[in-house]
């Protein structure tokens, strides 16, 4: 039995939604910066939790609300930059190419429908998703590997011609080459958190869009906002990435920019604007599926939530969906408030300046995270981004940087 909210009165529901806004606003900060992510601000708290005044649960609803909040948020840097966060690199370069045709601010609200739509979707599927996971999964678990070489086969062969197939295969094959080598690699940083995913996914994303982006001519003017996918269609992919986003909070290994490449594969010909809806109700589904399965299973399947079970918050279920509600809610208006802000400042700005010093930033956060081989794999990561663009193949195929490792 879950214990019911204990915010009966107004100092306590205050203080949880103080609590709420905070988690806001540091998921705000960390889907701004690209290479940032709330992952990072959910484990520092964990480690404060004790020191921190005020329950558990409060420390709790922060870390969930940031989280949910940075899906949210974390589209502005992949469409302004081309700098995406793991979760949304599957779709970057489509994403981004919006942008270049000026098309950005419908791109921004794309993405706000397809988060707000998946947490629609997510939370009444999550109760009988998650007692069907509950039977299913012994089942599935021996298959995983199965169903990650589909996936990265599927990359391969939805690819359009021979030359681009054959560029997503040594895409495919060289990101999983780093993966293999550097994901259980021991590393050690200036922070308490260290995550060498944050040089590999902004080498293998970030750093060839913005070396490209030198000699361009920066973010053009963006043209009206208006959405021109139809409602019905919104609704279609945000509900094909509300269910890929469930393999995320049930099935140990799958990650959000897995479920998320999944999903790319299943929308490959419909075009950027499906890639931004998908991936977003992917990479905002997870926020929900993963908190029931941590509540019915006991295991976390997220970086948010190993942190919440680090620092031993209850599992006060009304509490948990109030902070991804509100979250959600300003997640959906700060993405088209902030986005359009942040597309106009860096259009002012010169490519090059501001290229060199995305990259510096990104070499900087690679140091803090990872140390000196953090700064290595971003380096190997920028040389290998390079190969799909080469042949013209997409850049999602990078993702074997993680499919290869997990399917072994």
């Amino acid at each position: 039995m879950l214990p019911g909210l204990p915010a009966a009165d107004p100092t306590a529901t205050l203080a949880l939604l103080t609590a709420i806004g905070a988690g806001v606003g540091l998921g705000t900060l960390s889907g701004l910066v690209p290479g940032l992510h709330a992952n990072t601000f959910a484990l520092l708290l964990a480690a404060a939790a004790s020191s921190l005044p005020g329950p558990r649960l409060y420390v709790g609803v922060a870390m969930l609300s940031a989280g949910v909040t940075h899906t949210f948020l974390d589209v502005i840097p992949a469409l302004a930059l081309g700098v995406p966060d793991p979760a949304m690199a599957a779709s970057a370069l489509p994403s981004h190419q919006l942008v270049i045709e000026g098309r950005g601010r419908e791109a921004l609200r794309l993405s706000a429908l397809g988060s707000g739509l998946a947490v629609v979707f997510a939370v009444p599927l999550a109760v009988p998703l998650t007692l069907l996971m509950e039977r299913a999964y012994p089942l599935v678990r021996p298959w995983l590997s199965v169903l990650l070489v589909g996936v990265a086969v599927l990359l391969v062969v939805t690819e359009h011609g021979r030359r681009q197939q054959v560029g997503a295969a040594c895409s495919l094959a060289a990101s999983g080459l780093l993966g293999i080598g550097l994901l259980d690699a021991p590393v050690t940083g200036a922070l308490p958190v260290s995550d060498v995913l944050v040089p590999l996914f902004s080498g293998l994303f970030g750093a060839p869009v913005l070396l490209a982006a030198i000699e361009g001519d920066g973010v053009p003017p963006q043209a009206d906002a208006t959405v021109t996918t139809p409602r019905r269609t919104v609704g279609v992919l945000a509900g094909i990435g509300t269910l890929c986003g469930g393999a995320v909070g049930y099935i140990p290994g799958i990650s959000s920019a897995i479920a998320a490449t999944l999903a790319l594969g299943l929308v490959s010909d419909q075009g950027p604007r499906a890639f931004i809806v998908t991936t977003s109700g992917v990479n905002t589904a997870t926020a929900v599926f993963a908190l029931f399965a941590l509540i019915s299973l006991g295991t976390p399947r997220t970086g948010v939530l190993v942190a919440l079970a680090r620092a031993k918050v209850p599992l006060v279920l009304p509490a948990l969906l109030a902070a991804v509600a509100i979250a959600a809610v300003a997640g959906a208006i700060l993405v088209p408030t902030l986005g359009d802000r942040y597309l106009r400042i860096v259009g002012r700005l010169d490519p090059t300046y501001l290229s060199l010093s995305v990259i510096a930033v990104l070499v900087c956060l690679s140091a803090l995270f990872a140390g000196l081989v953090g700064i290595g794999a971003f380096g190997a990561a920028a040389l290998v981004g390079h190969l799909p663009p080469r042949f013209g193949s997409r850049r999602a195929t990078l993702m074997g940087v993680l499919l290869v490792p997990l399917a072994l």
